[in-house]
């Protein structure tokens, strides 16, 4: 993975104080940087940076792309500066009245009204290189940028992502039925570029100044894409979509268990992995090429629901639930293998958590990868549980307090889903005499752990309570809307996190990384 021993925060971009609806990558994230270096902390993991939309109610874990940024998180004041944006178009008032969630659908449509101005003004203009480089971008992110943005504009005409309900010879990508598009939709589609150019500019320039700072970025790669998505549609052959229908003829999820009696069908098309025996080649390609751009934009990636490299659940597509379904070989090592042929190291991390087979967590640690630890997972009663300090194998992990799918650990250690005979065990092996500040000696459990990297999720470090979870599995709304208050990160909590990082050695040596 290529960190030392170090910790760091958990916080997404939409979670970022400001006065725009939701986080952007504008000045509240380079305060961010500045917060984490001057605490001690090496890393910033973010969640998934793909657009999000309404329609799958804004996870980052659905979208329309695999390769394309969140248009929603471009900071318009960037806009501003650059003359494309006029400042009456930039909302009035302190960032402090935000409050403490965002206003998703509110944030999207003002953004959408301002990337459209500032998209005008752009072609519009003319000199300063500005063009040059908007089309150099263009030509290297061409193979899938393009598509990208035909997709949403198509999506925007059509009013919906289902490209199965498109009329039959765009959706099934008849050259003549391209061409037409691409001609009558030109404006939208510009601006859909225009977007991504903005975007991946501020992100190369946020993640610059963070690595000025001594702080890497973990990103979060999902391990399916949506069968209503821009590479679902352009790259059917990489998916077990019956090329009859243009529909799956399986889907992803995963199977019955102790939390849930008919399993989870997530409905994601399925990837066709091999042909005629071997691994299938446009499928690895468009691995590749997913990896490599993810790769390119942040320092280590987290890859989400690993064990679907070493065996997935495929349901048929009619079933209602994931009951009646059956495991299948992923790609397995040799996958790995192409990818190092064609990358070179890879600093992945295995998000491995849940119900795990041998097989599973051999093939974890015969390629290196760190695996996670959760300690809301450690307190079953089990004592050989792994999620447990004292079971940690070796270093080479990630310990977390909770993730996103987590309670926050007040939420967790405070609230009813925790019984008070649990909660005597915790403070038995805490060694605590007492519940005060519960968050911040969980944090210092992880903290003192053998593992490389210690991971918190910004409300354990403010000690937020239930309220102000990210997400719960298993409910549809509600989620990813939790955002920072302007000024709650108090130079008093950096001071106390920074003495907690240098007692357990977890502040690596000044430096900036390359």
């Amino acid at each position: 993975m290529g960190i030392e021993r170090a910790s760091g925060l958990l916080l997404h971009v939409t979670s970022l104080a400001g006065r725009y609806g939701c986080g952007t990558l504008g000045r509240a994230a380079g305060e961010f940087i500045d917060f984490l270096a001057a605490s001690g902390q090496s890393c910033w993991q973010v969640l998934p940076l793909g657009p999000v939309c309404s329609h799958w109610n804004y996870s980052p874990y659905s979208s329309p792309s695999a390769f394309a940024g969140n248009e929603m998180l471009i900071d318009p004041e960037a806009l501003l500066a650059a003359g494309w944006l006029d400042a009456s178009e930039l909302p009035a008032g302190p960032e402090a009245a935000a409050g403490d969630f965002c206003d998703l659908d509110a944030a999207a449509a003002a953004q959408a009204a301002r990337l459209d101005a500032a998209a005008r003004r752009f072609y519009a203009a003319s000199g300063a290189g500005a063009g040059a480089a908007f089309d150099r971008f263009c030509a290297e992110q061409g193979e899938w940028l393009d598509d990208y943005a035909l997709f949403r504009a198509l999506a925007d005409r059509f009013a919906t992502f289902q490209w199965s309900a498109w009329p039959g010879d765009i959706s099934r990508r008849e050259p003549a039925a391209l061409a037409r598009w691409r001609s009558e939709l030109q404006a939208p589609i510009r601006r859909r570029q225009f977007e991504q150019f903005v975007f991946f500019g501020q992100w190369r320039q946020l993640k610059q100044a963070a690595n000025s700072r001594g702080v890497r970025i973990i990103g979060d790669i999902p391990f399916y894409v949506n069968f209503e998505s821009a590479d679902a549609w352009a790259r059917p052959e990489i998916f077990q979509i019956d090329p009859g229908t243009g529909l799956p003829d399986a889907v992803a999820g995963v199977p019955p268990d102790y939390f849930s009696a008919t399993g989870q069908r997530w409905g994601n098309p399925l990837y066709r992995w091999r042909r005629d025996g071997a691994l299938h080649a446009p499928t690895l390609a468009w691995w590749t090429a997913r990896v490599r751009h993810m790769l390119n934009l942040v320092d280590v990636l987290r890859i989400d629901h690993f064990r679907g490299f070493d065996s997935y659940w495929e349901i048929p597509v009619h079933e209602p639930t994931a009951v009646r379904g059956r495991w299948l070989p992923g790609p397995g090592v040799p996958f790995f293998d192409h990818l190092r042929r064609e990358l070179g190291a890879l600093p992945l991390v295995a998000e491995d958590l849940g119900e795990l087979t041998p097989q599973v967590e051999a093939l974890r640690d015969r390629l290196g990868f760190p695996g996670m630890k959760i300690l809301q997972f450690a307190f079953d009663g089990q004592r050989a549980n792994p999620y447990l300090p004292h079971n940690f194998q070796h270093a080479n992990c990630l310990v977390y307090t909770g993730t996103h799918d987590n309670n926050t650990s007040n939420g967790w250690f405070y609230g009813p889903e925790t019984s008070a005979a649990t909660k005597q065990v915790v403070l038995d092996y805490m060694n605590l005499g007492h519940r005060d500040e519960f968050h911040w000696q969980f944090i210092r459990l992880a903290m003192q752990s053998v593992a490389r990297l210690a991971v918190f999720p910004v409300q354990d470090v403010l000690g937020y309570d239930g309220r102000f979870r990210m997400n719960t599995p298993g409910r549809a709304d509600g989620n990813w809307r939790w955002r920072l208050a302007a000024g709650a990160l108090t130079p008093e909590i950096g001071g106390r996190l920074l003495q907690l990082t240098d007692m357990f050695n977890r502040r690596p040596p000044a430096r900036t990384l390359s």
